[in-house]
């Protein structure tokens, strides 16, 4: 891909895993929460292919792949039981089995030199997002967290994009999307910001050099900022 044409300003980055690895976070409390239901439960790479557009469609999606032959209103029945379930599994387990990603601080540190604005925008709730960003040691490096709940619509849609892009003062154009999903993609796409994606995370259902991406890194402080910071 063709470098940007402005020179970037901001950064908009994901949490789950572009930020942190907490895959053992959500299958410690998604595997409480099925319990809670007599429900099997998941093994890590179940858990993994469902993280990514919201806690109300991961636990949909665990209640319907875990339930067998279970009618659609027999899961929606369950899912008010299921989501209190885990909330509060999650909310006890949130940070404890996580782990900052390598070459993230370094990375963040080298777009803070440059005088980027930066904003983490997931899909998690963003009180589970604070408060991991707070445990991990991270949150001081983000002027706006942007949780899944903040707006009407969460990622694919632009909306969160395009109302942070407002919040920091900075055209999408010029604002970066940093993420490891198709998700991710989809909204940076929609919302007209360019697109960094990682290698590293949870999402590989597309083939990353698919999506469109300025550039497709193993480590977020091995961006190639040079390109990015010149008009």
């Amino acid at each position: 891909m063709n470098p940007p044409s402005k020179p970037i300003r901001a950064a908009l980055i994901d949490l789950d895993g572009t930020l942190v690895d907490t895959l053992g976070d959500f299958t410690f409390a998604l595997n409480e929460m099925l319990q809670d239901l007599g429900l099997p439960a998941m093994a890590p790479r179940q858990v993994q292919s469902l993280i990514g557009r919201g806690s109300e469609h991961l636990i949909r999606a665990a209640l319907t792949q875990q339930s067998g032959s279970a009618a659609a209103h027999d899961i929606e029945a369950w899912y008010p039981k299921a989501w209190s379930s885990y909330q509060s599994h999650y909310r006890r387990h949130n940070g404890q089995h996580a782990q900052v990603y390598p070459g993230v601080v370094p990375g963040l540190a080298r777009m803070q030199a440059l005088g980027w604005r930066l904003a983490c925008v997931t899909n998690k709730p963003t009180e589970f997002a604070r408060s991991l960003l707070e445990r991990v040691g991270l949150a001081t490096c983000f002027v706006e967290v942007v949780g899944g709940d903040t707006h009407p619509r969460k990622k694919p849609d632009p909306m969160p994009l395009l109302m942070t892009c407002q919040a920091l003062s900075c055209r999408p154009e010029q604002t970066l999307m940093i993420g490891d999903s198709i998700y991710d993609a989809q909204a940076a796409h929609a919302a007209g910001c360019p697109l960094v994606l990682v290698t590293y995370g949870y999402h590989q259902s597309s083939p990353l050099a698919s999506l469109g991406a300025l550039q497709c890194v193993d480590r977020l402080d091995a961006l190639s900022f040079d390109t990015l910071t010149t008009s």
